[in-house]
């Protein structure tokens, strides 16, 4: 919902109470206009004279049609910035948070930010601008969202063909219940159970048109996600003060994957939406990524050396790693095949302790460590809690591992 000419919040003379009533009433009306699918009254709450944004917004509720929402709103967070407005009336700068959830997916509200411009004309409000970054930060500022459900998915594309939607929501369809059974409580429907850190049994996966509006979406360089078939959003504890989880494809590196790389794809990323609630600050990377890379590889016939090629490498040059990696190894920069040791040594750490201790120490491992505030501390504390070794001794024991298995 991009717009020009936005205003700075928070600058200029105080806003009057009435005012801030005014424009609460008038992001009150726009909002329920678009839950209700009246695209007149949500056009009428738009600038006349606004005539570039008026049709930009025709174009976005147009793009809506298909997403199933549940929830639509706008709060008001603070006003500020008073302008004379071209002709009569004032402009005033608006930061706002939207909030929507997707029925029968979000369990709480996805919270993005908002700035927007609005307008007073001859006493009545009206939305005349927003700042938003070009290419668009939702999949529906991107074009026309086709929305495909299936048993246990929503998955929402933008300029992809249904047919290839489909088989997306087949793939994660499959990925539920292979993840319910290594995390051990999948939520309704999946057999998992209610208690701490239960998930709902259901993802949502948006696949934009290109690998460069998948960028937009999240708000950082194209070139983080060439080579990258997918990531997931939300925020570590799952507070639901952060955007929810979405699985977001980049059509380019996933359409270039076979079936099964396409599994192991969204089984990965299924894995990082059912661990959230329990994956904190304190939970390091290798843990998190390994845990998810060896619930894609469960039950599969992949060895080590073909799941983990970059480190088998090297391991017969003599490069066999010292210790389990940092959270900087999971980065984009440095060297040619770091990122993808990083992955390989975190999953064959948590490989060996499903093996050596069981899957379901591992899952109480990763819930252990996440229940800690901090990361110092977090994973010793838990080592000795849950496996009974220390962190030297882990170490020690992985090292001899990813030596007895590549080797």
């Amino acid at each position: 919902m991009c717009g020009c000419g936005t205003l700075v919040p928070g600058s200029g003379p105080a806003v009057p109470d009435g005012d801030r009533k005014a424009v609460t009433a008038l992001l009150d009306r726009w909002s329920s206009a678009l839950r209700d699918r009246d695209e007149r009254a949500f056009l009428a709450a738009v600038d006349p004279a606004a005539t570039g944004y008026r049709a930009e917004q025709r174009r976005v509720f147009a793009n809506l049609a298909a997403v199933p929402l549940a929830s639509w709103e706008y709060r008001l967070v603070r006003t500020g910035g008073f302008a004379p407005a071209q002709g009569d009336g004032r402009r005033l700068a608006a930061e706002t948070e939207l909030r929507y959830r997707l029925a029968g997916y979000d369990t709480a509200p996805v919270t993005t930010k908002a700035r927007l411009t609005v307008v007073e004309r001859a006493g009545r409000w009206y939305v005349t601008a927003e700042d938003a970054p070009s290419g668009g930060r939702q999949l529906w500022q991107q074009g026309p969202v086709t929305a495909v459900r299936g048993e246990r998915s929503l998955v929402l594309g933008v300029g992809q063909n249904r047919a290839r939607l489909e088989a997306l929501a087949a793939t994660a369809d499959r990925a539920v219940p292979a993840v319910a059974a290594a995390w051990r409580d999948g939520g309704p429907g999946t057999g998992g159970g209610a208690g701490p850190g239960a998930w709902p049994g259901r993802v949502v996966v948006q696949m934009p048109a290109s690998v460069e509006r998948m960028a937009a979406l999240l708000d950082s360089p194209v070139s983080n996600y060439r080579g990258i078939a997918a990531v997931t959003t939300g925020e570590v504890g799952g507070s639901g003060e952060a955007p929810a989880d979405r699985i977001i494809v980049n059509p380019e590196a996933y359409g270039a994957l076979g079936s099964f790389g396409r599994q192991v794809v969204l089984t990965h990323e299924t894995a990082h939406v059912a661990t959230r609630a329990l994956t904190s600050a304190a939970t390091p990377l290798w843990l998190s990524e390994g845990f998810a890379d060896w619930t894609a590889y469960r039950g599969t016939d992949r060895t080590a050396r073909q799941a983990a090629p970059e480190l088998a490498r090297a391991v017969a040059a003599d490069r066999a790693p010292r210790g389990l990696p940092t959270d900087a190894d999971f980065g984009f920069a440095g060297e040619s095949g770091r990122l993808a040791r990083a992955y390989e040594e975190g999953w064959l750490a948590c490989r060996m302790i499903a093996e050596r201790w069981g899957e379901e120490k591992l899952v109480a491992f990763y819930r252990g460590v996440g229940g800690h505030e901090r990361r110092s501390g977090s994973v010793g504390t838990e080592l000795r809690r849950v496996l009974g070794v220390s962190q030297v001794e882990f170490t020690a024991e992985w090292r001899a591992y990813v030596e007895r298995e590549l080797g």
